[in-house]
């Protein structure tokens, strides 16, 4: 990624976190995206803790920078919150382009229980 590329999305996303805040009610999903995996976390931001955390690095059998990758990690992210005990979450797409693997992860989530 080249750094006109990165200031551009970390601009984006500074935009975006203006208006995405999470709190214990809805705890934020925030979403990074490297070139080989995919991460996401569960995140209370009163109180600055992770409540859960899911990469394609934990998910076996599947290569974390694709599609399926994302999926899975999607699921992942709903089982470990819905266990912590949250229902509803607000979406921190990270200044990523709502497409690809990003829109994969969300649909798992949301298929797996998520409410966002």
């Amino acid at each position: 990624m080249n750094v006109k590329r990165k200031e551009t999305r970390l601009r984006i996303h500074e935009r975006i976190r203006k208006r995405v805040d999470g709190n214990s009610d809805r705890p934020r999903m925030s979403i990074y995206r490297s070139g080989q995996h995919i991460y996401a976390q569960v995140i209370d931001d009163t109180k600055g803790h992770t409540l859960a955390s899911a990469s394609s690095l934990k998910v076996e059998g599947v290569k974390g920078g694709t599609v399926e990758g994302a999926v899975a990690v999607g699921k992942l992210i709903a089982e470990k919150a819905k266990a912590a005990g949250v229902e509803k979450v607000v979406f921190d797409r990270g200044g990523y382009i709502y497409h690809g693997r990003i829109k994969a992860l969300a649909d798992a989530a949301r298929e797996a229980g998520l409410d966002f």
